[in-house]
């Protein structure tokens, strides 16, 4: 078996950073921000419930520790998305 090279995510989808303003995402060859302020469910989550993140049907992102479901679509054009979260 041979591994990857550095520096290569072997995970279609994945977390590759928390901070106190959001996290960022690596999925299907792309990376993305995500702040707290447009996706509070991540906001009070545990970092091990963050990091557990599925990519199914290659389409659809989901958590299923926090119980959050988005579809990759909304991370690559969110003005067409809007959330509204009260």
């Amino acid at each position: 078996m041979k591994s990857s090279a550095l520096g290569k995510s072997t995970s279609q989808a994945e977390v590759i950073g928390i901070s106190k303003f959001g996290l960022w995402m690596f999925v299907r060859g792309k990376e993305y921000f995500l702040s707290f302020d447009s996706y509070p469910w991540f906001k009070d989550a545990k970092i091990s419930e963050i990091y557990n993140v599925k990519l199914l049907h290659n389409i659809h992102l989901y958590w299923p520790d926090l119980d959050v479901d988005l579809e990759v679509e909304t991370l690559t054009n969110p003005e067409s998305y809007p959330l509204i979260y009260k």
